[in-house]
């Protein structure tokens, strides 16, 4: 797979892999207190580039990572969005952030319904979770949209580990199943 040929488009946006010109707009979200609340907290810049470095190293060492989120309308970066399994990671994940000045338009289910048909189609995966703070209600009400239901409770690994998660999910039949039956 080319990946720097990699993009997947919906009507509204773009998912592509993270660039080095996504640094500042992903460090103003990491350092956004309300939008990184349930995915582990503030970082400063420097461990900022170090988590876009991460997902980047993520593409090339395992073929996949989250993409960079990039609103078709105004070009701008809105988030991350995609498939992610680190090391003793619970699953097969495809998760969502999305930059607190986009919430509420629907981005989150729209760019996780892409990267789920990609996750399921491309990189072959038989199940999708999504790791959801118990507090987070908006998280599980993308979980509800995309037709996934909670699964279990697990942990995730350090630094993360003390706190327990919710493991939503569904397995590629049920997902097939149901985008058979929208219109």
């Amino acid at each position: 797979m080319d990946l720097s040929e990699l993009q997947l488009e919906t009507p509204r946006l773009l998912l592509r892999l993270p660039r080095r010109e996504d640094y500042e707009p992903w460090a103003a979200f990491v350092a956004d207190e309300e939008a990184t609340r349930y995915i582990g907290g503030v970082q400063a810049r420097s461990p900022a580039w170090r988590s876009l470095a991460a997902m980047l190293g993520s593409w090339h060492l395992q073929g996949f990572a989250m993409f960079s989120v990039i609103e078709k309308a105004s070009g701008r970066w809105i988030g991350r969005v995609g498939p992610w399994q680190p090391e003793g990671w619970p699953g097969t994940e495809v998760g969502w952030s999305i930059a607190r000045e986009a919430w509420g338009r629907g981005y989150a289910p729209e760019a996780a319904t892409a990267s789920i048909d990609w996750a399921f189609d491309q990189l072959g995966w038989d199940e999708v979770i999504h790791t959801i703070d118990p507090e987070n209600a908006n998280s599980k009400a993308v979980a509800a949209k995309l037709g996934s239901a909670y699964l279990r409770m697990d942990r995730l690994p350090e630094p993360h580990h003390e706190k327990p998660v919710e493991v939503w999910g569904q397995t590629r039949a049920q997902w097939r199943t149901r985008r058979a039956a929208r219109p």
